[in-house]
C-alpha cells in the first residue's frame, strides 16, 4: 500500500484545491466586515478538510468509491449554497437557477468510479483454497 502515495496525494491534493476557494472567500468577508459568513465560511472549510480525510479511500478500502464521494460532495454542495446565501440569494447574485446546472459536470467521477474501491487495485487475494502448492 505505500507505493500508491501518489494517489493519496491526488486524493488529498485535489480536493483540498476544490475547496480552496471556500477559505479564501471567507477571508474576504472578513475583511469586509461580514463576520457571520466569513466564519460560517471557515467552518465549511473544516468540514471540508475533516470530509477528506475521514473519508479517504485508503482508511476504508473496501467500500466503493461512490459511497466515500458522498461526504465531500455534500460539503462541496453546502459551500455552493453558503456562497449564494452571502452573496444574497441567487438574485442578487446575478444567477438564476437554471445557472445551476453547469454543476453537473462535477457529478461525472460518480460514473466510472462508482463500483470501484481502494482494494480493487491490490489484485485478486489468493486464499488457502487457492494454493495449489502442497
Amino acid at each position: 500500500m505505500d507505493n500508491r502515495r501518489g494517489e493519496k496525494i491526488g486524493w488529498t491534493a485535489g480536493w483540498l484545491g476544490g475547496f480552496i476557494w471556500v477559505a479564501i472567500l471567507s477571508v474576504v468577508f472578513l475583511i469586509q466586515g461580514n463576520y457571520a459568513a466569513g466564519v460560517i465560511g471557515l467552518i465549511v472549510t473544516g468540514c471540508a478538510v475533516a470530509a477528506i480525510v475521514l473519508f479517504s479511500p485508503w482508511r476504508h478500502p473496501t467500500t466503493p468509491y461512490w459511497k466515500l464521494l458522498l461526504a465531500p460532495y455534500s460539503v462541496f454542495l453546502l459551500s455552493i449554497v453558503w456562497a449564494i446565501v452571502s452573496y444574497g440569494g441567487l438574485a442578487a447574485s446575478g444567477l438564476r437557477w437554471w445557472n445551476l446546472f453547469w454543476l453537473l459536470p462535477l457529478l461525472v467521477p460518480l460514473g466510472p468510479l462508482a463500483r470501484r474501491k481502494w482494494s480493487d487495485a491490490d489484485g485478486p487475494k489468493l486464499s488457502s483454497r487457492d494454493d495449489t502448492s502442497v
